[in-house]
């Protein structure tokens, strides 16, 4: 009898350890998502500023590629971060 008490512990020793990793990994899972709307969103600003950058330059009849480099520049960053961050949310997602 005390084999089955024994056995019954470890089993849900076993499920408890389980639940609590992937209680964890939804938690990376989420903290990930959040960073990739955050990148998302900062993009979204720039690329606004960019169009008004490009709107007054056409207005006063300059326009300069180089006046925009350092934000698209910033803004491959992003995208490059928010590509690491959607590949570790599939690898955790892969593992569930």
């Amino acid at each position: 009898m005390s084999d089955f008490f024994e056995d019954l512990g470890k089993r849900i020793s076993d499920v408890a350890e389980d639940i609590g990793k992937r209680a964890g990994d939804t938690i990376e899972v989420e903290k990930l998502k959040s960073k990739v709307r955050s990148l998302r969103r900062a993009n979204e600003r720039d690329l606004l500023e960019i169009g008004q950058m490009v709107y007054e330059k056409f207005r006063e009849g300059e326009v300069s590629d180089l006046d925009y480099t350092p934000l698209c520049e910033t803004i491959e960053k992003r995208d490059e971060e928010m590509e690491k961050y959607k590949d570790e949310i599939q690898r955790i997602k892969e593992v569930f």
